[in-house]
């Protein structure tokens, strides 16, 4: 599937005229067009003439996920922090188990890296009567990202809300998952409209939860703080924080040093203030970049590193969290 082909099988998406205003009731809400707010709204006609009622999509994403045992997001609040870098980790991580098939959904629109990482960012999805076919990395390990459709790998998207929305749509009830253990679904950084999508569009499929990823420094954890803030305000259960880049490993000596240091106690003070689990720490190898960048598993080529004995030490803690063994 080409970069042209998605802007035909995508769903024609409304576009708003100015963006969204405050207290805005949504333009797929009941009263769209009708409320306090919309009075004097320039998108007010382009609310009123979209359909209402229940979304009937939401059936077809339900039986589409159905097959799908554990649905993971990964969240940071803050952009920076390794969230991709740690999404591809768990991927790897739980896909060492043969008995376990695991997926990765890129839901980062406009900023996708999940194919690079995971070393397949030159193939293309392909479409077929049961649906969108994601690429596999490994027997075990598929993936699915709008970076498989862009006519140059450099093409930027520049799209608004709805058009985002109608991807993740096609992404939830399209995509030819087949049979999961595990869906890791990662996302963009903050709480707009990806955030908002996703959860609403999962909500009846069910979603296990979220791992939140962090690194040490007071900064970071600002934002962490608001992204487990909307997950308990969107019912999304926080399976637990991850504190990333914890401390630096050398790679020759093994020794670990601080790079940032955590002035306020870092992810697990954060964790006992906000009475929610904390998976562990793991460290900054500066070989991750490089596997990263060639897209190979570090797990496979550093097995002796710190790093990996980390990631592999959350990936349980996380089993265990999802009641998966």
């Amino acid at each position: 599937m080409t970069g042209t082909d998605i802007e035909q099988v995508l769903p024609p998406a409304y576009e708003l005229k100015e963006p969204e205003p405050e207290h805005c009731p949504g333009p797929e809400s009941e009263n769209a067009g009708k409320g306090n707010a919309c009075t004097g709204c320039a998108n007010q006609s382009v609310c009123e003439s979209l359909p209402k009622g229940p979304d009937p999509d939401i059936p077809a994403i339900v039986e589409n996920l159905s097959n799908i045992k554990h649905k993971i997001l990964v969240l940071s609040g803050k952009g920076g922090v390794g969230k991709s870098t740690f999404t591809t980790l768990l991927s790897w991580a739980l896909s060492t188990d043969e008995d376990l098939q695991v997926g990765a959904m890129d839901l980062d629109i406009c900023g996708p890296s999940l194919p690079h990482m995971l070393g397949c960012s030159d193939e293309t999805v392909h479409e077929s009567s049961t649906g969108w076919t994601p690429v596999y990395v490994a027997d075990n390990l598929a993936t699915i990202s709008i970076q498989f459709m862009l006519p140059e790998d450099d093409s930027a998207i520049i799209w608004r809300g709805s058009k985002k929305n109608s991807l993740i749509k096609k992404f939830l009830k399209d995509v030819d998952w087949d049979q999961l253990d595990y869906l890791i679904v990662d996302t963009p950084p903050g709480t707009s409209d990806e955030h908002i999508s996703i959860s609403k569009y999962m909500k009846e499929s069910g979603i296990d939860g979220a791992l939140v990823v962090t690194t040490p420094q007071e900064v970071a954890l600002l934002d962490v703080r608001k992204e487990i803030d909307f997950c308990r305000k969107a019912g999304i259960r926080v399976l637990g924080l991850v504190e990333n880049m914890s401390g630096f490993v050398c790679p020759n000596c093994k020794g670990e040093s601080q790079i940032f240091k955590p002035t306020t106690g870092g992810g697990k003070a954060l964790c006992e203030e906000l009475g929610i689990r904390f998976l562990g720490s793991v460290p900054l190898d500066p070989r991750i970049g490089r596997s990263s960048d060639q897209g190979e598993s570090f797990l496979d080529t550093h097995p002796d590193s710190p790093a990996s004995t980390a990631v592999l030490e959350v990936v349980e803690a996380l089993r265990d969290e999802v009641g998966d063994f």
